[in-house]
């Protein structure tokens, strides 16, 4: 069973390769059954993943892209600097939500554990859930005045929760006591060592099906397979050099606008990037890590490529990410990055905005790049504090093949909307309007998504809203003569009538009784020159309230249904 193996068939190398995926489909549906709130259950915010016994990632449910593409450099960090490869026994559990241990920020936790096989390490499994709650000084773990990490919340760094497979008690407990929601975390958390334990057996059954030297080689096979497919597709394109600079609206503490500055230098069968001339770290919270900016990084070259390349470790082999040190793409500690996701929506679209330089007939305008977070404390009719989190999405940019999509999850995070009925049952908070935003499309030749408005009301007596916006003042980029999607905002309606407007990045608002909060979210950018749209189109648009007269009119040069001479 460990004799050493050579080459593997093409189809057994199929078989254990799906396998393998099946294995990390097998722990995602795990912890969405079982896991307890709905950040995790109805947002969908946690991936899984297969890593070989070295740490590279092999296989990998179909879940976030951000968190997947990081996941392997987290677990070397572990094996790198705190806890050896030879240190780990069967029945481990090492667990971390550290940014600064190889993590994305303290509410994403992550755990693996090891598969032995007749007293040989085969493999690694691991899991990642955004929680709710991770303490800090806002609910929801998203404080907005946080000058550095220690204001986030609880740091873990990489540890044993289960020795041998017995759970640390004393460590579990010590997590829940400095949380808001310690049910709500208990849950999750016990989802993920549960999913753990069903990775380790399916994968445990592979290597005693197959062999553990087969299993060990088809797991070579495949990262060397896919390797082997991005070189091929970056061969394809031509060579040459393009940079692109976004600008993120600011850190929540000041009004000055980030910079994210990319060189692409796309040669042979790889291609290099390098963020010189992005900003210096910031003081707010909206910093990246190098393992933050990786993984924006290589979801943006995948996306662009074409998605027959299996996502592994191997097809990061042929990239190289120059980042300056101290910059907001590459943060050095103790810089807050619970935000973090502000500037990696927009890393990815200023790599795509290079890209465009480079293959324009597959590059789409811009997305709303930015994950809506909010989050609520309030209490219930009980007295019990609740915590309601969510996250919103826009639209996607307009392409040379057709419209963007409206109000659709982007590939970066992927997640799924809560439904209002779930969220109004659980939650103090009655929704009274949802759907999308007529005109927030870029006009184009090909028109980019619509944006959403999400409007709920608070029944509670009181309670405190934070939020991590984006797109207030920079909106998302059209491309070949298209123009910008819309801006986003929010608004507090009082019971009087009167309104306030408030900034992208906020904590610790105070909501009353009756106190309506609008969320609207940007459209993506347009494709093409508006004039150029095809008439049907635009007829279709106005048909179903998606453009409106007056913007066809202005907009696209439309009146009364016919053109408008430039």
């Amino acid at each position: 069973m460990t004799a050493s193996h050579g080459p593997i068939d093409p189809i057994r190398l199929e078989v254990i390769r799906n396998a393998l995926v099946a294995a990390s489909e097998e722990m995602s549906i795990t912890i969405w059954r079982t896991s307890r709130s709905t950040v995790v259950r109805e947002i969908l915010d946690f991936s899984t993943a297969v890593f070989d016994a070295q740490g590279n990632n092999i296989a990998q449910s179909a879940r976030i892209p951000v968190h997947l593409n990081s996941m392997s450099d987290c677990l070397r960090t572990i094996l790198d600097r705190f806890i050896p490869l030879e240190q780990w026994q069967d029945g481990d559990v090492i667990v971390t939500n550290d940014p600064y241990s190889g993590g994305q920020h303290l509410p994403d936790i992550q755990t693996f554990r090891p598969v032995f096989v007749d007293g040989r390490r085969v493999a690694i499994v691991g899991t990642l859930c955004h929680h709710v709650d991770v303490g800090g000084g806002a609910a929801g773990s998203y404080y907005a005045d946080a000058t550095e990490i220690f204001h986030e919340g609880i740091r873990i760094p990489p540890l044993r929760l289960v020795d041998k497979g017995v759970l640390n008690s004393g460590v579990f407990e010590m997590l829940l006591h400095n949380l808001r929601q310690p049910d709500e975390t208990r849950g999750d958390l016990n989802a993920q060592i549960a999913a753990l334990g069903i990775g380790e057996r399916a994968v445990a059954r592979m290597a005693r099906k197959f062999g553990t030297a087969a299993l060990t080689a088809a797991m070579a096979a495949i990262l060397d397979g896919s390797e082997a497919m991005m070189r091929a597709a970056l061969k394809a394109l031509p060579d040459g050099e393009a940079s692109f600079v976004e600008l993120v609206d600011d850190d929540g503490q000041s009004e000055e606008p980030i910079r994210l500055a990319v060189k692409i230098t796309k040669t042979g069968e790889t291609i290099a990037l390098d963020f010189e001339g992005s900003s210096p770290q910031v003081r707010g919270p909206v910093n990246n890590t190098p393992a933050m900016t990786h993984s924006a990084v290589y979801y943006a070259l995948l996306a662009a490529l074409g998605g027959d390349i299996p996502a592994n470790s191997g097809c990061y082999r042929p990239v190289t990410v120059k980042l300056p040190a101290g910059s907001v793409v590459n943060a050095v500690f103790p810089a807050p990055v619970a935000g973090r996701m502000v500037v990696n929506h927009r890393i990815a679209t200023a790599v795509f905005g290079a890209l465009a330089a480079i293959m324009p007939e597959r590059i789409p305008a811009a997305y709303y790049a930015i994950s809506y977070v909010y989050a609520l404390q309030t209490t219930n009719p009980q007295g019990k504090r609740q915590v309601y989190f969510d996250i919103e999405v826009g639209g996607w940019g307009g392409h040379a093949g057709g419209d963007g999509a409206s109000a659709l999850s982007c590939g970066l995070h992927n997640n799924t909307n809560a439904p209002i009925e779930m969220v109004e049952a659980k939650y103090p908070v009655t929704f009274t309007k949802y759907g999308l935003i007529p005109d927030s499309g870029g006009a184009g030749t090909y028109r980019g998504g619509l944006g959403l408005v999400r409007e709920w009301r608070l029944d509670a007596a009181e309670g405190t809203l934070s939020t991590n916006f984006e797109r207030f003042r920079h909106a998302p980029y059209g491309l070949k003569g298209g123009e910008p999607g819309s801006l986003s905002r929010t608004t507090v309606t009082h019971p009087d009538g009167s309104t306030l407007a408030l900034r992208s990045k906020v904590s610790g608002i105070p909501l009353k009784r009756g106190d309506v909060v609008t969320i609207e979210t940007s459209g993506g950018g347009g494709y093409g020159d508006p004039r150029g749209r095809d008439p049907e189109r635009l007829d279709r648009d106005l048909a179903d309230g998606l453009v409106t007269q007056d913007a066809a009119a202005t907009r696209y040069r439309r009146s009364q249904g016919k053109d408008v001479a430039a």
